[in-house]
């Protein structure tokens, strides 16, 4: 990857977690201060010791922070990270959080939640009436799936097409292995030569699905070049546009993944490959660069019918709900497959910010942007629900518990369910972050 690219992963990154950050603290400090309640502070990023930036309007100071690992407002009177025992040791005063009603300090709590899941919601509606749905039908796959050695571990063929994930009877191409991984399955129903039969899926393999990324099959597609960059590797060696791979060496060329896998092969080595280029035969030589030839290759949607539905505004918006909520209920079950199930290890399913930024594209797409935007939105709502102290969810317990049994826990207490909760999720950063960095070791050593 190079350093432009990672400059472009960050860059989306660090603006997309700005504003979900800056909208979930906003969520806390309306209603705050619709509550007439003192908000001290209210930061992007956090600014242990110094900020970079500052400014103060009213009771509120306003800035952005040196590290980029949230964000946070400080309402007066109440117990959060800022762990401020000298306040919370004076009398109580009329504009502190301590002093409003239970039901008010419960919608200044879940108000953060409440935004992102109302982001999420807004920002996937938008999108379905900007850009409508684009995906594969799988019927459109008409000329199989490439397989690639772990699909081929279970008895997957090159041209098999897949038929049903278990019972469920697949419509989107690109979903398959989101089916296989979510709902456990055990088995495939495939189409080959004409014949439908059942692949068995072993134990162990669902791991390893989620260890490729998902990319375990493809779309089979003939190896004609659609796109052949003028600055790539591929260009300055002879590749045009238009041409269509016949033979690498002494070996014929069918599909673009046959083309692939001899390139991979061959790094380092010379090759020929033969081209069909308009009505001639052309001869390409050259040494194969050990990042391959720079991004040529086929265009799908030239080759397969790539479906778009559209939707008008008013379609938008119960499609926009249901993305929202479909993707929550999916994160959760992947949730639940960390902790239940055998074959989904923590160790190779989580990952810190690298994992998050590495979800971005490595050119700048707004599409893209705001779908990964939108899907952080919905983690974020969910993960800060949670009933950990330290989180809006810690805090919602406290304040459930204290409605229903009419008072409050001892702030003693809080002050320890706050400690105990930081640590854990400072914890839990540390321990995703440090997977993240191990897996760049072990990739480059």
């Amino acid at each position: 990857m190079t350093t432009q690219e990672i400059l472009v992963k960050a860059g989306q990154l660090i603006l997309s977690l700005s504003i979900l950050v800056v909208l979930h603290e906003l969520g806390h400090f309306i209603p705050a201060k619709l509550f007439k309640t003192k908000v001290e502070k209210f930061y992007l990023f956090f600014d242990p010791w110094f900020s970079l930036f500052k400014f103060k309007k009213g009771d509120t100071e306003y800035g952005v922070g040196w590290l980029p690992l949230g964000g946070y407002v400080k309402i007066s009177g109440m117990i959060d990270e800022s762990m401020d025992k000298e306040q919370m040791s004076k009398p109580a005063q009329p504009w502190e959080f301590r002093s409003k009603p239970a039901w008010q300090r419960l919608i200044i709590m879940i108000g953060g939640v409440t935004v992102n899941l109302i982001l999420g919601f807004f920002i996937y509606t938008m999108i379905l009436w900007h850009y409508g749905e684009e995906y594969l039908p799988n019927q459109s796959v008409k000329y199989g799936i490439s397989t690639d050695s772990l699909a081929q571990s279970i008895g997957l063929r090159d041209g098999d097409k897949i038929v049903a994930v278990g019972s469920k009877s697949i419509d989107n191409f690109d979903a398959i292995p989101g089916e296989i991984i979510l709902g456990e399955a055990k088995s495939l129903r495939i189409e080959r030569d004409g014949q439908q039969m059942d692949v068995a899926i072993p134990k162990g393999f669902v791991n390893a699905v989620i260890k490729r990324k998902g990319m375990f099959v493809g779309a089979r597609i003939l190896p004609i070049l659609d796109t052949v960059p003028l600055k790539s590797e591929g260009y300055k060696v002879g590749f045009r546009k238009g041409d269509r791979i016949l033979a690498v060496n002494d070996s014929l060329i069918s599909y673009n993944h046959e083309f692939i896998r001899t390139v991979r092969k061959d790094t380092g080595k010379i090759i020929t490959v033969r081209v069909l280029r308009g009505v001639d035969t052309v001869v390409v030589t050259a040494k194969v660069p050990g990042k391959g030839f720079g991004g040529i290759g086929p265009d799908p949607g030239k080759q397969l019918e790539i479906a778009t539905k559209h939707y008008t505004f008013a379609q938008a918006i119960p499609a926009g709900f249901n993305r929202a909520i479909s993707t929550l209920v999916k994160y959760v079950q992947q949730l639940r497959l960390i902790f239940v199930s055998e074959e989904v290890k923590a160790s190779e399913s989580l990952g810190g910010f690298m994992s998050i930024g590495n979800l971005f594209p490595s050119v700048w797409d707004w599409q893209s942007f705001w779908t990964l935007t939108a899907l952080l939105s919905i983690i974020l709502a969910f993960m800060n629900i949670l009933p950990i102290p330290a989180l809006d969810g810690g805090h919602v317990v406290f304040l459930v518990y204290e409605m229903i049994a009419g008072r409050k826990p001892s702030e003693k207490f809080m002050e320890y369910a706050q400690i105990a909760g930081m640590v854990i999720l400072f914890g839990l950063l540390l321990y995703a972050n440090g997977l993240d960095v191990w897996r760049w070791i072990t990739a480059k050593f």
